[in-house]
């Protein structure tokens, strides 16, 4: 009878060849996540961009009736310190009158909750086309309902950023925005 020879690993004991097949997968997967990081890690955003992902305001010097831009992530943002006036157009407006319907209450409420009707913060950028309407500096036509004109198209936003007349689909949009204290406000 012949003896038969079992070769050497064949019971489950590792191999040369079983350790340089695991030690070359481990470096072929290093290999390939070196190769990709640069190009994965271009894709964060640059620091002067996380730098612009919150800006504080200092909102003291803004008289009643008036109105600053500032820029924020690349857009302008409007903040309105509205009149009693303003106010009281905003809130007496029907919703079933607004293509968009969101009360002025709701427009004017903080991070926190907190209701500031004399604050208006919208970014300036027109929903229909990305246009800059007018109305934020003096001078400017302010269209029917005395908020925002938007040139381009027509479209009219009135003392709330609520589009009223003209071809934008939606309101001005209200970021994300907290007031820290009575003068400064943290928006993004």
């Amino acid at each position: 009878m012949a003896s038969s020879t079992i070769p050497s690993g064949a019971h489950g004991d590792p191999t040369r060849r079983d350790f340089i097949m695991v030690a070359t997968g481990a470096m072929a997967a290093v290999g390939a996540i070196a190769t990709a990081w640069p190009f994965i890690n271009n894709l964060n955003p640059a620091a002067d961009t996380l730098a612009l992902a919150s800006i504080e305001v200092n909102v003291q010097p803004v008289a009643v009736g008036q109105a600053i831009t500032v820029k924020w992530r690349g857009k302008p943002v409007f903040i309105r310190h509205r009149t009693p006036a303003e106010i009281k157009a905003a809130e007496d407006v029907k919703m079933s009158e607004l293509p968009d319907p969101q009360t002025d209450n709701a427009r004017v409420t903080d991070s926190a909750k907190k209701v500031r009707p004399e604050w208006l913060i919208i970014v300036g950028v027109c929903t229909h086309l990305g246009c800059v309407p007018l109305g934020n500096n003096p001078g400017d036509p302010r269209g029917e309902y005395n908020g925002w004109f938007c040139p381009c198209h027509g479209s009219q936003y009135d003392t709330s950023g609520r589009i009223r007349k003209g071809p934008a689909p939606t309101n001005l949009v209200v970021p994300d925005y907290l007031f820290t204290s009575d003068t400064l406000v943290k928006i993004g």
